[in-house]
Order: structure tokens, then sequence, then C-alpha cells
């Protein structure tokens, strides 16, 4: 065994001066909230802080560069390792360490790994300082004991998860175009009005007729009625799953919380008992609105799970289609946040009566279920896709320790 300090150095990151933080910008700073607990780069792009000021030159990232978080800004984030994805864009902030390792010894995307071991993560922890808030250093990093493999190895071993990691992005990107093309039609079908008309030709673009609504302030097709958000889904919310733990030798469920919708489920994920109402069990595909601190939807794809309170799991009623009633949410959420843009404040959460003041206009049968024809191959490549991660997530997690330890080899 020896001491991580023998193969790598870790440098602090710089204090940047907050008059200079901006919603807008060039370069945006890196902070704890870009690592997943489990390790890898987390994009903040709702969240970003850019930073309009002057700065040291050596404080601007390089695309591959290896960085470390010194500080727990949430549960089990300490140590996490990202590699930063590209150039030019990420500022080296104080409380994330940015790493070099010395090649000869140890190879960058094998340390990547290693940090993400349960030896090296409950290392640190236990030399961590702190009480609420938990604090590594680069010294007592260095004082983290590991066995390494001959670099030839290291090399092997990290490319081979990294193959994982690469198709796991991928699909990634795959979701992130089939979800941009899912809104594009939405809002040509639903906001242009230039839904395809008995001939096939744009609705508005083509002479449909409109009528001008008085409570949206605007026209709309005829045919078209006016409604709220209650009429086209049922919104379960969660419950206290604290007071439902699972029973003596009862495997139980991982209670989804906003946590859970962004980060999937990780060791520190709670669980409740199997018996609490259907309604507040989840399950992939299932439409989930978080409603308290962050308005988002999403669909679910993490697996069975129990709904904790703060999140609706909406379900679809009438005619309209999960495909329709997840597009339809989406598009409103600006709605509310423009509320609070209004208010100059941040919305704390979305209660019964927002849901009951929403105005939208709701479209015929027909429409709906043309809509959905067109949208629902798009919703299942990408349900198919994160289902796929979910499990390469699950082989990655599995053989990373092993890999590691040397119990299994890459031939």
């Amino acid at each position: 065994m020896n001491k991580l300090g023998e193969y790598l150095t870790i440098k602090h990151g710089w204090a940047f001066k907050g008059e200079f933080f901006s919603e807008f910008g060039t370069q945006s700073i890196l902070t704890p909230g870009n690592f997943y607990e489990k390790g890898g780069f987390k994009h903040n792009d709702e969240k970003e802080r850019y930073y309009t000021g002057e700065y040291p030159p050596e404080y601007l990232c390089k695309k591959g560069d290896l960085i470390v978080a010194m500080t727990e800004q949430a549960a089990g984030l300490l140590g996490s390792t990202a590699i930063v994805p590209e150039d030019n864009r990420y500022l080296h902030n104080q409380r994330v360490g940015l790493i070099f390792c010395d090649e000869k010894k140890l190879v960058s995307l094998y340390a990547y790994y290693l940090f993400m071991t349960n030896s090296v993560r409950e290392q640190i922890a236990r030399s961590s300082s702190g009480t609420k808030v938990k604090h590594t250093s680069p010294e007592k990093i260095y004082d983290v004991q590991v066995c390494l493999p001959d670099t030839k190895v290291q090399t092997i071993v990290s490319d081979f998860l990294w193959r994982i990691d690469s198709k796991i992005e991928v699909n990634n990107r795959i979701c992130t175009e089939l979800e941009a093309m899912a809104k594009t039609l939405y809002d040509y079908w639903f906001v242009q009005f230039d839904f395809p008309d008995a001939n096939g030709k744009p609705y508005r673009a083509s002479g449909g007729e409109m009528v001008w609504n008085e409570q949206l302030k605007r026209e709309i097709p005829k045919r078209w009625r006016i409604g709220n958000l209650y009429d086209i889904a049922d919104f379960f919310n969660g419950i206290a799953c604290q007071r439902f733990r699972p029973r003596e030798n009862e495997d139980g469920l991982p209670v989804i919380k906003i946590k859970e919708m962004h980060d999937g489920i990780t060791k520190n994920t709670e669980f409740v008992t199997e018996n609490i109402p259907e309604k507040n069990k989840i399950f992939d595909g299932d439409i989930l609105f978080s409603w308290s601190a962050t308005l988002e939807v999403m669909y679910w794809f993490g697996g069975n799970g129990g709904l904790n309170q703060h999140i609706f799991k909406v379900v679809p009623k009438g005619y309209f289609s999960n495909e329709y009633v997840y597009e339809q949410l989406s598009a409103y959420i600006i709605n509310f946040a423009k509320m609070a843009e209004a208010r100059k404040t941040t919305m704390g959460h979305i209660t019964t009566d927002h849901l009951e003041q929403s105005r939208i206009a709701f479209p015929p049968e027909e429409i709906v279920k043309r809509f959905t024809a067109v949208i629902q191959p798009l919703h299942r490549k990408s349900g198919q896709a994160k289902q796929e991660n979910r499990e390469l997530l699950k082989l990655r997690d599995w053989l990373l320790p092993m890999l590691m330890n040397g119990q299994a080899r890459v031939e």
C-alpha cells in the first residue's frame, strides 16, 4: 500500500469575486454542483454562475482536466471526481481541486475511477473536517492509502470503463436530441397552431379558422376549448416517506426525492415499505413534476420506487395521452417561472391554486391522437436509452471495484 501523495498533486481553486458573478457570460464557475455523487461531470445549465471579471489565466480549465470536489455540498459528493468536458468554458473555483497525476505511476483516467471506489471515498470521509458541511484538503487526500497495478493494467482497465461511460454519454445526447425534436413538434402544433389540417396542410398557415379568446388574450383554432391543467391530468402528491420505513426483513422501495430525479438511485437513497398506496408508487414511464424548490417535469426511468412529498405523479385523464400531457406541462412551467420573475422572488412551490388558475387551450380528441402517434416513437426511444443507461451504470458500478482490486481482469 502507498499514499496517493506519491502519485498526484492537487491544486486549490481561485477565490473568484462575487461582484463579478452573472447569469450570463462565456466562462462559468465550477462548483461541487458540477459533480455526480458516483463521479462524473454534471452540467448545471440552468444554475450556472458566469464570471465577467478578470482572473489569473491558469484558472481557466482545459478539456480533459481532472477535478475533485473538496466540499460536500450534498451528501456523498466529497471526493467525487469529474473530467472537464470542453476547453475555455469552466473556471477553477475554490472548493474544487485540480488533480495532476504523475503519468509514469498513475494514469489520470485510472485516477478518475480510483476516486469512485469505496476504499478511497471512505478514507476521504473519515479524515474530513466540519460539522454541518464536510471539507477535505490536498494534504488529507495525499494520505489516502491505495494499491496500484502497473500503468499498462491501469490503461486497460480505465479504457474499458470509459467505453461504458462513453456509451452512456451517447445515449444522453440521443435523449437530448429526441426531446428537442418532440418539443419542436409540440410548439409547431400547439403554440403556432400549425398542426396538419384535414388535407395534411399546416392549419393556421393555410387559413384555418381562428377565434379570439378573451381568457388567453389570443386567437385559438375554432372548436378548441379552454380549461386548466386539472382538466388534462390528475396530480398525485407524494407522501412523507419517513413515516413508512420498511419492515424487518423487507427490501422495500427506494424513495424518489428531487435528488433522485436528477441523480438516480444512489447508496444514500432512503427506502420505504412496499405497503404504501398504489398512487404513491412510481414505475418506468411515469411523469413526475417537482413542485417545491425546483420546477421540473420529467419521465421517470429509474426503476420502481416510492414517491416522496414535494413531487406530483401526473396521470393523464380522458382522451389526453402521456405524450401530450408531458409536453403541455413542460411548456406551461414557463408561465410559473414568469410569475416568480414578476414578483422578483423565487417561487417556493406550486400550489393546487396555481394549477386551478392555469389556462390552456385544449385540442379536440382526434388532434391529440394524431399528435400522440407522431410523438410516441420519440418518447419511447428516449425511454429505452434511459433504461439502457440505468443497466450500463449498474454494470459499471459492479465491475469497477473488482477491476480496481484485481478480482477481475480485462483480456
